[in-house]
């Protein structure tokens, strides 16, 4: 099943390749936004936008994981739809065609006639990419196809992704916003329990040539099934080394050397906010894109990424969640456990990714309702919990 992942990770850089072609001439690229409307539209954002580099995304993975294993490309759930309406009123569903010059003629019509635009994107979207990583050369491991569900966040940070900074400077290594935060999310999970088994985090731009302005990308991966963990880093010892014994009883040194560092959404709640703040000290990052706040964790970046809404959704958590497994981490409902009671034993509660949100609506069926926190390490995960129950009950008394 290592096939699979290999595939996925063949899709992942095509799709890249898509996204850093759709960015290449400004000009295109004002052509490929239209927004979304109605139970497509998340909340969380007065204006979202749906770009044509999306759908393409998304229907590329889908067509091409079908092309190699067949009846996968059914269990390939996205964000997006894959219906436009272009100028003229007319509706059309955008799908690969069999050849380079049918795929440029649906494109046009998407595009109202722009056959410049679209004969650019068809052959990026047919072109063939051969890319693999030789760690997965010699695994073999069997999961059963038919127990394979796939979420897709075909471009996640659309408004990143439309913005287009390729300025922005980093802090200590995270980006608050800018290109960077773009990513492309490919999960894979157990379609009867619901646990995620694999995912891909591809990162388009990473890096960008002064001279060619050509970006440079990134690809991270890990594959957590039976007992059998692997992934594409391995895991770097944090500069904040694992000396839980500082952490262990929650005490007023651990409050002052603030142990913790967090990745948290600019739109967090003040209350969440002032809690880390006791809990991580000057160890808060804003950035944009969930994917991207969870790449954080995978790489080492900081302990946590927390977010207490529930506006991410089963496509932005499911690949991390499966690499982060793979490292001896996870991704929990962030609701589920402030309000667990620790000395009863209880295990965390683990974001699943099978059933969808009893009596919602759109895109609420799959929202990860309880919020959620990703982490690296159980026992750091714990010394967390404790520290911002106690720093959020303490803000609870004195308001």
């Amino acid at each position: 099943m290592s096939e699979v992942l290999r595939e996925l990770l063949r899709v992942s850089e095509k799709a890249a390749n898509i996204a850093r072609a759709c960015r290449q001439q400004e000009a295109l690229f004002q052509l490929l936004i239209e927004e979304k409307k109605g139970g497509e539209k998340n909340k969380k954002f007065a204006v979202d936008f749906k770009t044509l580099a999306d759908v393409l995304v998304q229907e590329v993975i889908k067509q091409n994981m079908e092309s190699k294993f067949p009846g996968l490309g059914k269990k390939i759930f996205g964000e997006e739809s894959n219906e436009f309406t272009n100028d003229l009123g007319e509706k059309i569903t955008m799908e690969l065609c069999p050849t380079e010059e049918e795929t440029a003629e649906l494109l046009s019509k998407v595009l109202s006639g722009n056959k410049l635009a679209s004969k650019a994107l068809a052959k990026v979207v047919h072109q063939d990419i051969a890319f693999t990583d030789p760690s997965l050369d010699s695994i073999e491991i069997n999961i059963p196809q038919d127990i394979l569900g796939i979420w897709v966040d075909p471009i996640d940070s659309t408004y990143q992704y439309i913005k287009g900074s390729a300025d922005i400077k980093p802090n200590q290594g995270i980006f608050p916003s800018g290109l960077q935060c773009v990513t492309i999310l490919i999960g894979v999970y157990d379609i009867q329990t619901g646990v995620p088994l694999m995912g891909v985090i591809n990162q388009p731009f990473v890096s960008q040539d002064a001279n060619t302005l050509r970006w440079k990308g990134q690809c991270y991966w890990g594959l957590s099934y039976l007992g059998t963990n692997i992934h594409s880093l391995q895991l770097a010892t944090s500069k904040r080394h694992d000396s839980d014994a500082q952490t262990e009883n929650g005490s007023s040194e651990a409050e002052f050397s603030h142990p913790f560092s967090a990745v948290i959404s600019t739109s967090e709640k003040e209350t969440i906010k002032a809690a880390l703040s006791c809990v991580c000290g000057d160890g808060i990052f804003p950035a944009a894109g969930a994917g991207y706040k969870s790449l954080c964790v995978v790489q080492g970046l900081v302990d946590i990424y927390i977010f207490s809404e529930d506006t991410t959704f089963k496509w932005d958590s499911c690949a991390a969640h499966a690499i982060l497994r793979a490292m001896g981490g996870g991704m929990v409902d962030m609701k589920g456990c402030l309000g667990r009671n620790p000395e009863m034993g209880l295990d965390l509660p683990q974001l699943l990714y099978h059933v969808e949100n009893e009596g919602a609506a759109g895109v609420d069926r799959w929202a990860n309702k309880g919020g959620l926190i990703a982490y690296r390490s159980r026992k750091r995960l714990e010394t967390f919990l404790s520290l911002l129950i106690q720093n959020l009950a303490s803000s609870e008394t004195q308001t």
